[in-house]
């Protein structure tokens, strides 16, 4: 039984214990997660930061298994979700996420320091995890995101107002949804041609000479493309014009909520924030382009 002190008020003896389980397992997990991912990690600098956290989860492992005198066995799924997300989200998104789940950890720590000093010792690496080893780890994907923020906002901009104005003047789904395409296909190049331009001319003045000119263009045209094929996607699918238009906004919502999720979490800024401008924005520019395709369709008399 784990002897509760006086002090020790929030908890009761199965609950302290209960949660020292809870901790000790998620210990032993992420220290087999940081261990998978150091050991496909090509940069040195990455993979020695991210042993040394794998070192730090497998000693607080073990002081947990210490006072529990018994072992916890990992989650293996959590395992092979986390070590998976790396190759798809980036390094420091996946990282910032798993420590997002120390924050409910910090009041227990503070609690159990009571009765075991060593969760002191446990929460101040857990907040060094956050503070300072994520914050120097190199993340290809995540220096690429202004790239990525570029073709993404762009293509929700311009395509989103387009789209929106083309519809009633048109009226015709099938018609609205191939001029998209072909605009959109042709913007994306024009943008990612643009960044490349944009990028070689800061690697030769030395101002981002850790990014590639061509990865920046790539990172810029794909997002451009796969915001597009999204928006346009409901144009081919339904025949009614109005359903249509609902569902590319609904869609645009979608792109920039997924989009502000993964970035709030990546680089620890306001969600709230970065969500209402650019949903602001992108709405905005589909209200006006809409009004202007209705009086397009008024006064010109354009009927397809």
């Amino acid at each position: 039984m784990i002897k509760k002190n006086k002090d020790f008020k929030k908890f009761s003896d199965k609950e302290i214990e209960n949660q020292i389980i809870i901790q000790a397992k998620n210990e032993i997990t992420e220290y087999y997660i940081y261990q998978n991912i150091a050991n496909k990690t090509k940069d040195k600098e990455n993979k020695k930061i991210l042993s040394d956290i794998s070192k730090d989860e497998l000693k607080h492992y073990k002081i947990w298994s210490k006072i529990l005198k018994k072992e916890v066995k990992p989650n293996n799924f959590k395992i092979a979700l986390y070590t998976k997300l790396v190759s798809i989200l980036g390094l420091t998104f996946t990282l910032r996420l798993m420590e997002k789940g120390e924050v409910d950890a910090q009041e227990f720590y503070k609690q159990a320091a009571v009765i075991y000093p060593e969760a002191t010792e446990i929460s101040y690496d857990e907040e060094k995890h956050e503070h300072m080893l994520i914050a120097i780890l190199n993340d290809e994907k995540l220096s690429y995101a202004g790239s990525v923020v570029l073709g993404l906002n762009d293509a929700l901009v311009e395509l989103t107002g387009t789209l929106a104005g083309l519809s009633l003047a048109f009226g015709n789904s099938n018609i609205v949804g191939i001029t998209g395409l072909i605009m959109g296909v042709a913007a994306s190049l024009s943008m990612a041609a643009s960044e490349y331009l944009s990028a070689q001319e800061d690697e030769e003045d030395g101002i981002t000479p850790e990014k590639s000119a061509i990865k920046s263009a790539m990172y810029t045209g794909i997002a451009y493309v796969i915001t597009v094929a999204f928006l346009v996607a409901p144009y081919f699918i339904f025949t009614n014009i109005i359903h249509s238009v609902g569902a590319m906004l609904v869609m645009t919502i979608l792109i920039i909520l997924s989009y502000t999720s993964y970035i709030s979490i990546a680089k620890n800024v306001s969600f709230k924030k970065k969500f209402f401008t650019m949903a602001v924005i992108s709405l905005g520019v589909a209200a006006i382009s809409f009004g202007v395709g209705f009086l397009i369709k008024t006064y010109v008399g354009v009927d397809i």
